[in-house]
């Protein structure tokens, strides 16, 4: 068996937290750990981390390697880049290729990077039972038991064709169809009526099996497969693959393969699911109060109840709210409704569409030799704090539109501009002119913390030059 974890989605629905540049499967919300190292290692146990793939872009691939480095050092090289997102159906079957190069008759499990699963040890069973039923050639996918009408998931229609009942000694039920997010009276009916389970979105099959699907299904995604195959482990793997996926349909698996295909199954599992599709998930997955609040950082609640109250490091204070959702970040403030939970991805396509900094990122980014918070930003200047950890380097640059100033608050700094180095300590400071050449290197034991002022008329990431590949991370 093979894990292929998909990690390239943007969390629009679990904005403000969840951004662009670092989504929802980055958030650490449900323990010390985020939600791609969770499903990383849940999955370990059956799976060796040596035959788990993570598929997804190539900024997210950089900021998993960046932010876990142990989950890094254990997975290896086996990081499968889209260059552009184009849904699941192409993204797994970019995947398949990959395992097809190593095992062709190998189990494929597919499941997203985001979901928490509360009973590992019955999913891990689920898993294994697919596996068995994948090598006799069915397309396998697991279903949760519904324990209520949900309107934020998709359904899956089930029986068996001849009895319409389940057969107890395989286990698994004939899929009759894939139905898509209902109302809530269509939810209700789907509860009442029975023979729905929700879609969990986690798929196991055989590599080949699944390939020949796509060509019997999806044959114009299936002849850009072939176009990539002939090329991996070649120099020309990386521009095929851009030019290829830059010209196919984005559509999903469900869509594309699993609604058409004839021998497709599903495993009715009660492993304690939930997909976080939104903040109201959080209702079934974290305490509550006596007022039946969930209470997350710095927050005053008075006479509210039912509600999300999630904060930061700025005071959050509600007074006699009821059923809301209230978050707040460094740089903004989500309050709705709720039964409005799924609407909050209209807020960030309006943000998008404005070309709004909080659709992509935080204040607080995080690089390769640390992170930088922008403390303040107005016309013609950005004040950041940048935190660069002991023995990390930001390599040769320059910026051609704007000036720089640093200011050691506390730690030791190593700077080099031009042809000159400077140690600087505590309370130093230095000044770096327009188009000159600089680096910025800690080789001490302990952080280094600066504040840098930035001037100019231009002040995007993209006013850089690199001087050598190791600063193609300074931004």
């Amino acid at each position: 068996m093979y894990a292929v974890i998909m990690a390239g989605g943007t969390g629009t629905r679990f904005w403000p937290l969840s951004r662009e540049r670092f989504p929802k499967q980055f958030l650490s919300i449900f323990g010390s750990e985020s939600m791609i190292q969770q499903t990383t290692e849940r999955i370990s146990p059956l799976i060796p981390y040596n035959d788990i793939y993570i598929v997804t872009n190539p900024h997210y691939a950089e900021e998993i390697k960046h932010l876990h480095p142990v989950l890094n050092d254990k997975l290896g090289d086996n990081f499968i880049i889209e260059p552009l997102g184009r849904n699941t159906a192409p993204a797994l079957g970019l995947a398949a290729l990959y395992l097809k190069k190593a095992d062709p008759d190998g189990i494929m499990v597919a499941m997203p990077a985001d979901h928490v699963i509360e009973d590992e040890k019955s999913f891990l069973e689920a898993l294994k039972s697919g596996d068995s039923i994948a090598q006799k050639g069915s397309l396998v996918t697991i279903g949760i038991k519904p324990t209520g009408p949900e309107t934020g998931y998709g359904y899956i229609k089930y029986g068996i064709k001849d009895t319409n009942a389940l057969d107890e000694d395989k286990g698994f039920y004939d899929v009759e169809s894939f139905v898509e997010k209902p109302t809530l009276d269509k939810a209700k009916h789907y509860i009442k009526t029975g023979g729905y389970l929700w879609n969990t979105g986690i798929f196991i099959w055989k590599v080949s099996v699944f390939l020949n699907e796509i060509k019997t299904h999806m044959p114009e995604l299936y002849k850009g497969l072939e176009l990539i195959e002939e090329v991996i482990g070649t120099k020309d793997e990386e521009d095929v693959v851009a030019k290829v996926y830059s010209g196919l349909k984005p559509e999903s698996v469900d869509y594309g393969i699993m609604e058409k295909a004839k021998n497709v199954v599903v495993i009715p599992s009660s492993f304690g699911w939930n997909d976080v599709g939104s903040w109201k998930a959080l209702d079934d997955l974290l305490e509550k109060d006596t007022e039946g609040n969930i209470i997350y950082g710095n927050v005053i609640s008075i006479d509210s109840s039912n509600s999300i109250l999630y904060g930061g490091k700025r005071l959050v204070a509600a007074v006699g709210i009821d059923h809301t959702i209230v978050v707040d970040t460094d740089d903004a403030t989500l309050v709705c409704p709720k039964d409005r939970a799924q609407d909050v991805k209209k807020i960030v396509q309006v943000l998008k569409e404005r070309d709004a900094a909080e659709c992509f990122t935080h204040k607080t980014v995080y690089r390769p030799w640390g992170l930088y918070t922008v403390l303040e930003k107005g016309n013609g200047f950005k004040i950041r704090k940048l935190e660069v950890k002991p023995g990390a380097s930001l390599g040769l640059h320059r910026h051609i539109r704007r000036s720089e100033h640093w200011i050691v608050v506390s730690g030791k700094a190593k700077v080099t501009v031009d042809d000159r180095v400077c140690l600087l300590g505590a309370s130093e400071s230095i000044f770096i002119p327009i188009k000159v050449k600089y680096g910025l290197e800690n080789p001490y034991s302990e952080f280094l913390h600066i504040i840098e002022v930035q001037c100019g008329d231009y002040l995007e990431e993209d006013d850089i030059e690199v001087f050598n590949e190791q600063e193609r991370v300074v931004q």
